[in-house]
C-alpha cells in the first residue's frame, strides 16, 4: 500500500532526531512530523502544576555537600528520606513487598539495570552470560547490552526462542513495554542456572490492576513512570539478597559515586505528596494523583478507539479487566503505549504511520514483526490530540485509496 501523496520523506539524521522523542509543531505543514517514539511522561504536568508549592523545595548552599547519605545503611548513598518514601509508596499502593528488602536507588533505573547487569555476572566465566526477554521486549535491553560489548554478558534476544545451555538472566517486564500486557516468566526447566530480573516499571494503578503486592527477589521501578518525573532520573531497585545488593552499589560508585542528592530531596517530597493524596479519604482527581493520571489514561484511550474503531488497517490488542486491589473496582487495563498492528497487507506500521506524519517505534526494535508499531501515550495534551486527529484523518484518507 503506497502512502498519502503529500508524505514527506524522513533522511537518517532526521529520523535520529525525531526517534529521540523531541516534540514538533504538529500544524499541517506536510513537513512537520509528530514525534511519539519516546515515552516522556509529560502527561502529568497539568496535575503537578496543580499543586503549587505542596512540592515545593528548599535546598541551601551548604545542603547535601557530602558524598554520604547514610554510612550504616548497605546503600550508603540513599538518602534516608527518599528510602522511608519509597517503602511508604509501595505500602499505601500495594504494588511490593518492601520487608526484607535492602533498596538500592540510581539514576533512574536504566542504570539499576545495568548495576544488576553487572552484580549479576561478576566476577564473569568462560563464557558471557546470556540475557534474554520474551518478545516483543523493550527496545532499549538490548542497546544497554550490546553497548559496553562486555565479556561479562550478552543479549540472546527473544526468550521464547532461547536454547543455549549455561547460565542465563531472563529479564520479566510487567506489565510489558511496549504491548502493554501482564508477563511471566518464560525460560523454564533450566535448574539453578537462571536468574531473574522483574522490572515493574510500569506497576502503577494509572496503567493496570493492582492485582497483587509483586514478591520477587529484585524489582525495579522509577519515577520517571510512576510519578511522571523523568528529568529527575530517580529510580529504585527491592533487592532481597544483600550480596546483589553490595555489588550493584559498587557498580553505581564505579560509575557516578552515588546518585544526586538533591533529586532523591525532590522525589521523596513528590512521593510525600502522593502518599497523602491516597490516605486522604475525601480525596478527589484534583489532590489524588493516581486518581488524576488513571482518569487522563481512561479518556485518551477512549478517544484512541474511536478512531480506530471502524477502520480496517490498524488493530489494538483487547486488555482484560481485572479487580484492583488498590481501587477495590474491575478496572481495565490502560498501558502507557499504543502497540498498533497493521492489516491489509501493510507490511511496516512504521512506515504507514510515517506516512501520515506520526513518528512511534517499529516493532523490529522489540524484537517483533515490521507490522507493529509503538507509540506512546504518555505525551502533552495538544500533542495526543494533533496524534487522534492525523490518525482521523490518515485513515480516511487511507479508505478513500481503496
Amino acid at each position: 500500500m503506497g502512502f498519502p501523496e503529500n508524505a514527506a520523506p524522513v533522511d537518517h539524521k532526521r529520523r535520529l532526531f525525531l526517534a529521540n522523542g523531541t516534540r514538533t509543531n504538529h500544524s499541517s505543514n506536510s513537513n512537520s512530523f509528530l514525534a511519539l517514539s519516546a515515552g516522556d511522561p509529560t502527561m502529568f504536568e497539568p496535575f503537578w502544576r496543580k499543586m503549587g508549592d505542596k512540592c515545593k523545595v528548599v535546598i541551601r548552599g551548604s545542603d547535601f555537600m557530602s558524598y554520604f547519605s547514610d554510612v550504616k545503611n548497605v546503600c550508603w548513598f540513599l538518602e534516608p528520606k527518599l528510602g522511608d518514601a519509597i517503602r511508604r509508596l509501595h505500602g499505601v499502593v500495594g504494588n511490593a513487598v518492601t520487608e526484607g528488602r535492602h533498596i538500592v536507588v540510581g539514576t533512574g533505573s536504566s542504570q539499576l539495570f545495568q548495576a544488576l547487569l553487572y552484580a549479576l555476572t561478576t566476577p564473569g566465566g568462560a563464557e558471557p552470560v546470556s540475557v534474554v526477554s520474551s518478545a516483543p521486549y523493550y527496545s532499549q535491553y538490548a542497546e544497554v547490552i550490546d553497548c559496553l560489548r562486555s565479556r561479562l554478558y550478552k543479549w540472546e534476544g527473544d526468550a521464547h526462542s532461547f536454547k543455549k545451555e549455561g547460565p542465563y538472566i531472563e529479564v520479566v517486564n510487567s506489565p510489558n513495554n511496549p504491548d502493554g500486557g501482564l508477563r511471566e516468566t518464560v525460560v523454564k526447566n533450566r535448574g539453578d542456572q537462571g536468574m531473574l530480573i522483574h522490572d515493574l516499571a510500569y506497576y502503577w494503578p494509572q496503567y493496570t490492576a493492582i492485582t497483587s503486592a509483586a514478591d520477587y527477589d529484585i524489582m525495579l521501578f522509577t519515577c520517571s513512570k510512576c510519578t511522571g518525573h523523568a528529568g529527575s532520573r530517580i529510580g529504585w531497585a527491592l533487592v532481597k539478597d544483600k550480596d546483589i545488593a553490595k555489588k550493584m552499589i559498587q557498580y553505581i560508585t564505579i560509575s557516578s559515586i552515588g546518585v544526586s542528592k538533591e533529586s532523591q530531596f525532590r522525589a521523596a517530597k513528590i512521593i510525600g505528596v502522593i502518599c497523602d493524596g491516597c490516605e486522604n479519604v475525601q480525596s478527589t482527581e484534583t489532590d489524588n494523583f493516581f486518581k488524576y493520571s488513571r482518569h487522563l489514561m481512561t479518556k485518551r484511550w477512549q478517544k484512541l478507539r474511536e478512531v480506530l474503531q471502524h477502520n480496517r488497517y490498524l488493530s489494538l490488542f483487547k486488555y482484560p479487566r481485572q479487580h484492583c486491589l488498590f481501587t477495590g473496582e474491575s478496572v481495565e487495563t490502560l498501558p502507557a503505549y499504543a502497540w498498533l498492528k497493521c492489516e491489509e497487507g501493510i507490511k511496516d506500521c512504521e512506515e504507514f504511520l510515517r506516512g501520515i506524519e506520526i513518528v512511534g517505534r517499529g516493532g523490529k526494535q522489540f524484537g517483533a514483526d515490521p507490522k507493529f508499531a509503538r507509540v506512546s501515550l504518555l505525551c502533552r495534551e495538544d500533542d495526543f490530540n494533533g496524534f487522534i486527529e492525523r490518525l482521523h484523518m490518515g485513515l480516511q484518507g487511507e479508505g478513500k485509496g481503496h
